[in-house]
């Protein structure tokens, strides 16, 4: 069973090689996390080469959740990471390892859960996948070769975590009924199934950029639970409001 001690969920998007898997969950292990969730891996699960790698971290794959997609890997938090080396042309706040696991620490304290997405091995994280969370963590490394190695960037998530979590522990503080991931999504698609009738994603070529724009808009807002409800509210009335003839 996973220890009872809050902390992030690690996230593994679409993740290609299982030895990377495997060498992942060792490299959650040596600092105490041992949360994963694994999206739609390319080679299936679960995978013999990722037990191999995992180095006495088994137990992780073992119990390591295993996601259709990336909406049900984040369903239940409220705040979400996601590890980029690339420039975006996503408006979010980036924040470097050690300061989003001292975030991280504050909103775990406060009773939020958190995840942190890795991207597949290939090209990283998808725009539409960046689009989900709430800040990107990037890593301060030689521009000539950003590339990183999936369990090394596990590796400096868990590192900095640790850090956080043996140094003065961050006070409980209490905060607003944030709204999850799940919530955020069911607004998302409320909102992109009505504009969709609406005519609003023109010209088709653009389409699929425009909602990409509308979610990533939608991650960047903190959002309560009353919010959201309120958000719902205002588009069914508008959508009644317009059916009624204006």
């Amino acid at each position: 069973m996973p220890s009872e001690e809050p902390q992030p969920a690690i996230v593994l998007v679409r993740p290609q090689m299982g030895e990377n898997i495997g060498a992942a969950a060792r490299a959650m292990w040596n600092f105490g996390l041992d949360r994963m969730r694994i999206v739609a891996p390319r080679d299936g699960w679960p995978n013999p080469k990722a037990d191999a790698m995992a180095s006495g971290a088994g137990r992780l794959l073992d119990e390591a959740q295993l996601c259709a997609d990336l909406p049900e890997a984040i369903g239940d938090s409220a705040f979400v990471f996601a590890t980029t080396a690339r420039q975006r042309d996503l408006t979010k706040p980036v924040f470097d390892p050690e300061e989003a696991m001292r975030l991280a620490a504050d909103k775990i304290a406060s009773g939020e859960k958190v995840a942190i997405l890795f991207g597949p091995e290939r090209a990283g994280l998808e725009n539409e996948d960046i689009a989900r969370a709430n800040a990107i963590i990037s890593v301060p490394v030689n521009p000539a070769f950003p590339s990183l190695n999936l369990a090394q960037c596990v590796l400096l998530a868990g590192y900095e975590w640790q850090r956080q979590r043996t140094a003065a522990p961050t006070p409980a503080r209490t905060v607003p009924d944030v709204a999850t991931g799940a919530e955020v999504e069911a607004l998302a698609r409320h909102y992109e199934e009505r504009l969709e009738e609406a005519g609003f994603f023109f010209p088709d070529s653009k389409a699929e950029s425009m909602k990409v724009h509308l979610r990533n808009l939608w991650s960047r807002m903190p959002m309560t639970r009353a919010d959201v409800r309120m958000l719902h509210g205002i588009l069914r009335q508008m959508v009644r409001w317009k059916e009624r003839g204006g």
